[in-house]
């Protein structure tokens, strides 16, 4: 498993905690940026981190801005992103069983660090579905030309 990562100044201490964490359980992960909290625009973190998972390059992409909102609104505009904004377990769950997504999206001023870590492990540890959800997924692709 491989995770692309990146943050804006808001969601970097938050970031930080989750590739620690990363770190642990030996998960391969490459960091986009920011590296510090000087202010920065959240766009370019996120766009980053969502085209290194549309290229295949990674399985999966973590964002992290204040809200979490906008770093998921970026994400989503690349080809091929599924990202959700999560705030608990169960959604980071649903978002990968029901969804597929393959971008997590939190809120570095949102959600605290040990909340943050249970929803990144939700999200890393739980499969897609298919089936009923395969023809969901392929709608919402032919609709946005995804």
């Amino acid at each position: 498993m491989s995770i692309a990562v990146g943050s804006d100044h808001a969601g970097f201490r938050l970031k930080e905690k989750l590739v620690a964490h990363l770190s642990e359980k030996n998960i391969e992960y490459f960091d986009f940026g920011t590296f510090g909290e000087e202010r920065v625009d959240y766009p370019d973190f996120a766009f980053k981190v969502a085209q290194a998972v549309s290229s295949g390059k990674y399985q999966f992409g973590l964002v992290v801005c204040g809200s979490g909102i906008g770093v998921s609104i970026t994400a989503n505009k690349v080809k091929g992103i599924r990202a959700a904004l999560c705030c608990s377990e169960y959604m980071a769950e649903m978002a990968r069983k029901h969804n597929n997504a393959n971008v997590l999206a939190m809120g570095g001023r949102t959600t605290a660090a040990e909340d943050a870590i249970k929803i990144l492990d939700a999200f890393l540890e739980n499969d897609f579905e298919g089936g009923r959800h395969q023809k969901r997924i392929e709608k919402i692709h032919n609709m946005s030309g995804c």
